[in-house]
């Protein structure tokens, strides 16, 4: 189920709690927990519904702004299907945040090792694991693309590759590329890889930034802010003055800031 980044900000910060698709037949499951750039999102609820008693409460519910907005998208495209009716809740953070900062001890480290194996001896295109986690070491922050092109692999069958690892924490997904995680570092470690990162200096400490997008990402790092206490130095008018930072960027910003009992610098 695809949701904007707008309406995933919505849903954590529970002003959204609805959804409407027209869909040919049920497409998720009532507790289903779906992984998303903001965190867990639950499924509460799943009901075929008749266009005609939709509410102005649906649509304030479900983010349209107004009934008419609702119905407007709702008819933009497969008009013929039905209409269901999707109850959302915000179920906390993705697992994955605190497993890939895990340091795994020598025991997790031989289960992740044997399963690397698995992955390997199971590839119809060989071994890809090892090369995978040294590629985004060494290559941080840099388009799947390019990183795919480099080993061979198209873009489809790379990023596939990589949310295997990532599932297992071994890697973070950025808003350019991804970035090896700690738990991923521990593992090639143990194995003796020589890491392009190993000479890097400690990146700043401090809380990194949530997903904001890449372009807002990338205007961001430009001006050396790269950690959310160097937000809280700014005001929201010297974020929006940033080519590629809006809206979306500053709720996610501000959210993140208040989770951290930080908030933004005030204007004079």
């Amino acid at each position: 189920m695809q949701m904007r980044p707008v309406e995933l900000a919505a849903i954590r910060a529970g002003e959204v709690d609805l959804a409407f698709r027209r869909w040919d037949r049920p497409r998720v499951k009532v507790g289903t927990r779906m992984r998303t750039a903001v965190g867990l999102v639950e499924i509460t609820s799943v009901d075929r519904v008749a266009p005609s008693s939709l509410t102005a409460k649906d649509a304030r519910r479900a983010g349209a702004g107004s009934l008419a907005k609702l119905r407007e998208g709702l008819d933009r495209v497969h008009a013929e299907r039905p209409v269901y009716r999707i109850g959302l809740r915000y179920a906390g953070d993705d697992p994955r945040l605190a497993l890939r900062e895990a340091v795994p001890d020598a025991a997790e480290i031989e289960t992740l090792v044997a399963w690397l194996d698995r992955l390997d001896h199971a590839s119809p295109t060989g071994p890809w694991t090892r090369a995978t986690l040294l590629l985004i070491d060494a290559q941080p922050a840099r388009r799947a693309p390019d990183l795919a092109e480099q080993v061979g692999r198209d873009t489809a069958s790379f990023k596939i590759n990589v949310r295997k690892l990532k599932e297992r924490g071994l890697t973070e997904s950025l808003d350019i590329g991804y970035r090896l995680s700690p738990r991923g570092a521990a593992v090639l470690d143990h194995e003796g890889h020589p890491r392009a990162s190993a000479g890097r200096p400690e990146p700043e400490p401090g809380i990194p930034l949530p997903r904001i997008g890449a372009a807002a990402n990338r205007a961001l790092t430009a001006h050396g802010v790269v950690r959310l206490e160097q937000v809280a130095g700014l005001t929201e008018a010297d974020l929006l003055a940033l080519h590629g930072v809006g809206p979306y960027a500053v709720r996610q910003l501000r959210a993140a800031l208040e989770a951290a009992g930080l908030a933004f610098r005030h204007g004079a």
